[in-house]
């Protein structure tokens, strides 16, 4: 498989603009308050040029087995469980942090997933993640009364600066509507007269979105391959997603992991129901 070549790509990289607003690493609250406003919170840098290239070794590295699909795409479920270099995302500071300042001091991870998107991927299907009860506009807009309980921080893996390497469209603000969208039934969603806009980005960059915004992925029309790491975090009244079917935790991680990761992982305090 043919990359761009190297003088190609920096040239792009060089003019490139982001299309949304960005924010640095330390900003919690401005991404809060993008959450809110937004849906979601761009971040450039999160990733040095080495972390990325260590993430795509290590999706490189992964065997399907469970509920993983492989095709044009590899879909890697549950990563932070086979490689250290997963595992140690999960609680990446700033992103943990926003995840914690939204979904308060005990949310947790409700899965980790891996993509490889081949050439003639195809993504476009328009959807909503997860939304928890249907309610009206005031509601869904009013920060107070409707909190945010489920996100996903995608880190890009490649440099995105035009629509042919399947970015993630998103249309801002949609998570306000308090509906959501069947997987792939209307192609193209509208909401207060905005369409889904790609998301330009660089490798290293994150995403970090709520589950309610309208967006999809998107088609790769070239002769790349996409790299792209999930990470989904949530309330801890959300139940986690841990596949196969009977979960068993890799011990060796368990014996690494500190009390933070733990807890993301599902070490709770005593509570109500359990």
């Amino acid at each position: 498989m043919l990359d761009k070549p190297a003088a190609t790509e920096a040239a792009s990289a060089a003019d490139f603009e982001y299309r949304q607003r960005t924010f640095t690493i330390d900003d919690v609250d401005g991404m809060t308050d993008a959450l809110h406003e937004d849906g979601f919170a761009l971040i450039p840098g999160v990733l040095s040029a080495d972390e990325v290239q260590a993430v795509r070794d290590a999706i490189d590295r992964l065997n399907g087995f469970g509920y993983d699909r492989l095709g044009k795409t590899d879909h890697f479920k549950c990563v932070f469980n086979r490689d250290k270099v997963f595992f140690d995302l999960i609680d990446r500071p700033g992103i943990v942090d926003l995840a914690e300042k939204t979904m308060g001091s005990q949310c947790h991870i409700i899965g980790q997933s891996a993509w490889r998107s081949y050439p003639g991927h195809d993504g476009w299907s328009p959807h909503t993640d997860h939304t928890l009860v249907t309610v009206s506009e005031e509601t869904a807009s009013n920060r107070e009364h409707f909190p945010i309980y489920l996100c996903t921080a995608h880190f890009y893996l490649d440099d995105i600066l035009d629509e042919s390497l399947c970015p993630t469209y998103v249309i801002p603000g949609s998570h306000k509507s308090g509906t959501g969208l069947v997987w792939g039934k209307d192609k193209d969603p509208e909401y207060k007269g905005q369409h889904l806009e790609p998301v330009f980005c660089k490798a290293g960059d994150v995403l970090f979105f709520r589950s309610e915004i309208w967006h999809t992925g998107s088609k790769n029309t070239s002769e790349r391959t996409r790299y792209l790491l999930q990470t989904h975090y949530s309330h801890r009244t959300i139940a986690q997603r841990f596949s196969p079917f009977p979960f068993q935790f890799n011990q060796e991680m368990l014996a690494l992991a500190n009390e933070r990761q733990l807890r993301l992982l599902g070490k709770h305090p005593e509570a109500a129901y359990g």
